[in-house]
């Protein structure tokens, strides 16, 4: 069965050679109790060890069922040790932290038998040995009789073909040692048992063969005196497997039983996740503050295209091209500081049907403001006077109904639809300049007035066929406010249909307090003033004739520049009402990605066109300075919190190194027991997963509790509530970094287990 050829074994302690086997011969049957005495030092222990697959000999070869180790790899002496031999220690080599049932079958555990099986199996094992009622008892619950008879059972699991017994007696009294080597000798008598023992007594009395060695060589060999060999089959030896779920139920037990130390080391550890807990979640909740009030500065900054667009540029100036940044010469040069370039946007109504095409999902409006003014009269204790749309706010709601009424509410009366109703716009506080209640004709004295004394409330807008009347040379003048100019039933009445206020959660409000009108008043001006007699003739006459001097048009030069003849017929169809074309348009995107989808369909516009339409785009400054102020500060933020989440990884190793330490006779035995080198590795990883995985869970928990004083600190101090989220996103990526970190900082401790020879592993104290 098992054939050493000539084996020798040499250990190195500096330049010394120690010569523990000297060409050893020997052979071994499937079934006899062998019994190796001899001194101390002779290589009792040695000889056991390269039986077992545990040590390496130096020379020589050792035959296993005719098979030559020679070429054997670790992988091979793992499968060897773990499927065909059972260790039988001097010193039990229990793991504490383990039921007796689980150190049982842990040598299954290893050949990757179902959870099932293995139990079956270890309560068979327990029962051969006699401790079926001690299965869920820890080591330290049993007497050394008994621990003993824990590792034979955990040796004889495997049904190994081998048991190696390394003084089995040595620590137990001489009734329980009687009992132990009686169990071994039954055990022999369908195996191979092989024993070191110093008890030349017992080796005689129970042992069919006795080996005597000495300085490393046989000194003595008795005959074979047992019962005939027995072939034991067995199967094609696999190659052994831990789980990473048997690594964690290892690397969880043996952290349970040190709980306080690992929650120390867990929190150690998390202090850096809290701080990048509470930076991200923070940073989350800023930039989506920033986010909507950038979405609400759109209203206040929308695109903007007007008929004059300057551009300024203090690095340009023409005729400089010899210019370089930073030159390194010892010249000063003065520069014209001026806008270099002014561009004339002509705003056709071909272009605005063109914007009209624009996808309403990527705006919430678009508003076209024309040039004209707004004649209006109101009648207070029999006076009649003309009023200023200026000074009455006179202003134009956004033409989007349902996105004015999500940032604006009703508070009486109904919003104006129609062009005859208008609405009152009052501030926070329900307030309206006392100017616009003077231009209304009321008292801006009183106190206060209730939504019914307004409501209803009536101004007239004049049109241009009531307040122009043509004088006899065929000029045109304007009428002063009088009775008959207000009572004309031409005129166009609007009443005040309701009153709005911005919602409490409107960041910006792009209304000011005063008088609002729908777009449909300004399509019913223009309209009623196009068609009106003064609009018709200056249109007919052109630049030959101004309708209100009866002078033509000319061009005329100032101080500040020559105002054409063109310029000046515009300027009045602007006065009487009579331009059509939008002076400036102002586009309110939803968001910013489709702003850049509105500035690209603008863009296309110009495809090949000579006059260009041009925008400017006030908004996109803002948002990339805060954007950049806001990663900075973040980076900085994590970068400090990386600092100590780099600490308590290195403390991470510094703890997993110590419990390699700790447990280094556990690495020997799962050795022992043919566990690979990557096994030993994956059980220090388990344990440095499990450490990150609760740090992870214990930073995640205590950033979300810290959250709650921070976010009523940040609305104290800001009128800013809810800043810092942690998002569920946020804790299973942080949570995930926790382990990979803990996984890193282990890894070189891992390493340092799995070179650990086994050997010397089981000997250390």
């Amino acid at each position: 069965m098992i054939y050493l050829k000539n084996i020798s074994k040499d250990y190195y302690v500096g330049n010394q050679v120690i010569h523990a086997l000297k060409g050893i011969n020997l052979s071994f049957q499937s079934s006899e109790f062998v019994a190796i005495l001899g001194p101390s030092g002779c290589g009792k222990t040695t000889l056991l060890n390269i039986l077992g697959g545990l040590d390496r000999y130096t020379s020589g070869d050792l035959i296993i069922n005719n098979k030559s180790t020679s070429h054997f790899q670790d992988s091979d002496w793992d499968a060897y040790r773990n499927r065909s031999v059972g260790f039988v220690f001097q010193n039990y080599y229990l793991i504490p932290h383990l039921s007796v049932q689980k150190n049982v079958e842990l040598a299954l555990t290893l050949a990757g038998v179902s959870k099932k099986e293995r139990k079956e199996r270890a309560k068979e094992a327990l029962k051969k040995v006699g401790l079926s009622d001690q299965a869920h008892k820890r080591p330290n619950q049993l007497s050394g009789g008994q621990m003993q008879r824990v590792s034979i059972a955990r040796a004889l699991i495997n049904n190994p073909e081998i048991i190696l017994a390394d003084e089995p007696t040595g620590a137990l009294d001489s009734k329980t040692s009687r009992q132990i080597v009686d169990l071994l000798k039954e055990i022999s008598k369908e195996r191979l048992v092989v024993m070191v023992t110093h008890n030349e007594q017992l080796a005689n009395e129970y042992a069919t063969r006795i080996i005597r060695l000495m300085d490393g060589e046989i000194l003595s060999d008795t005959e074979n005196i047992g019962d005939e060999a027995k072939e034991i089959k067995k199967g094609p030896r696999e190659k052994t497997s831990m789980s990473l779920l048997t690594a964690l139920t290892l690397s969880g037990a043996n952290l349970w039983t040190k709980k306080m130390r690992t929650l120390l080391t867990a929190f150690a550890a998390s202090i850096g996740i809290i701080g990048i807990a509470l930076v991200m979640g923070i940073s989350f909740g800023l930039s989506g503050y920033i986010d909507q009030a950038q979405l609400d500065t759109l209203a206040n900054l929308p695109l903007s295209i007007s008929q004059q667009i300057t551009f300024y540029d203090e690095d340009m100036q023409p005729n400089t091209n010899q210019w370089v940044p930073f030159p390194d010469e010892d010249k000063v040069y003065p520069y014209l500081r001026s806008p270099n370039y002014t561009h004339i946007n002509k705003i056709s109504l071909e272009f605005e049907e063109y914007l009209n095409q624009l996808d309403p999902n990527l705006y919430n409006a678009i508003t076209y403001r024309r040039q004209f003014y707004f004649y209006l009269m109101v009648q207070s204790e029999e006076k009649y006077r003309y009023v200023s749309s200026s000074t009455l706010r006179f202003q134009e709601l956004l033409n989007n109904d349902e996105y004015m009424q999500g940032e604006y509410q009703v508070i009486a009366g109904k919003y104006p639809t129609g062009y005859n109703e208008i609405a009152l716009v009052v501030d926070r506080y329900n307030r309206i300049p006392t100017t616009v209640f003077a231009e209304l004709g009321l008292d801006f004295l009183k106190e206060y007035y209730t939504f019914d004394d307004l409501l209803g409330l009536e101004i007239k807008l004049i049109p241009n066929d009531v307040r122009f009347v043509k004088n006899a040379d065929g000029t045109y003048f304007a009428r002063n406010a009088s009775k008959a100019v207000y009572e004309d039933e031409r005129n166009i009445v609007l009443r005040v249909t309701g009153i709005l206020r911005m919602y409490p959660d409107t960041a910006t409000s792009f209304l000011s307090n005063g008088v609002a009108y729908p777009k449909a008043l300004t399509d019913e001006i223009l309209r009623v003033n196009g068609e009106s007699a003064i609009v018709k003739e200056q249109l007919e006459y052109g630049l030959t004739k101004d309708v209100i001097t009866g002078q033509p048009f000319k061009d005329e030069t100032t101080s500040t520049g020559t105002i054409t003849a063109e310029y000046r017929f515009q300027s009045r169809l602007i006065d009487i009402g009579g331009q059509k074309s939008a002076s400036e348009i102002l586009i309110y995107p939803k968001t910013f990605e489709s702003k850049d989808q509105i500035k690209l369909y603008l863009d296309a516009y110009n495809e090949g066109r000579e006059e260009k339409i041009l925008y400017s785009d006030r908004s996109e400054t803002l948002s990339k300075t805060i954007g950049r102020v806001v990663s900075a500060v973040t980076l900085v933020l994590v970068a400090f919190s990386g600092v100590s989440l780099f600490v308590s990884s290195i403390m991470i190793g510094i703890i997993t190194y110590i419990s390699v330490i700790e447990r280094i006779k556990e690495i020997g035995l799962l050795r022992s027991l043919g566990a690979r080198k990557k096994d030993i590795s994956r059980v220090f990883i388990a344990e440095t997963l499990l450490i990150g995985f609760v740090a992870g869970l214990m930073g995640m928990f205590l950033a979300y509790i810290a959250s709650f004083p921070i976010n009523k600190i940040i609305e104290r101090e800001t009128e800013v509530a809810n800043v810092a989220q942690i998002r569920p996103l946020h804790a299973i990526i942080l949570i995930g970094l926790s382990m990979l970190l803990t996984v890193i900082a282990g890894f070189i401790p891992s390493r340092i287990a799995a070179k650990k020879d086994p050997v010397v592993a089981l000997r250390t104290e």
